[in-house]
């Protein structure tokens, strides 16, 4: 399963979205990983998250595969939203 986002925050994922990611992910058994500028890293790896430097503006793609992969990226999409980082 995978869902695109565009990130709207004026900060991009910086530090605190980043973090607030990661534990959202890592309440779920599935694997997720988040895709942008062609690289890809573990969304459970707030280093992984952090060293792709996502600016406002930036296309993302957000993949989750395992038994609860549905509600992993329902959950993300919920804290995207909530935390005013995309749409």
């Amino acid at each position: 399963m995978e869902k695109n986002f565009k990130v709207t925050s004026e900060s991009g994922i910086h530090a605190r979205p980043a973090t607030v990611l990661v534990n959202t992910a890592s309440k779920f058994n599935a694997d997720i990983n988040l895709a942008y500028a062609g690289k890809t890293v573990n969304l459970k790896s707030i280093m992984g998250v952090m060293s792709l430097g996502i600016p406002q503006g930036s296309d993302i793609t957000i993949t989750a595969e395992g038994d609860d992969a549905a509600q992993a990226l329902a959950a993300i999409e919920a804290t995207l939203k909530n935390e005013g980082l995309a749409e």
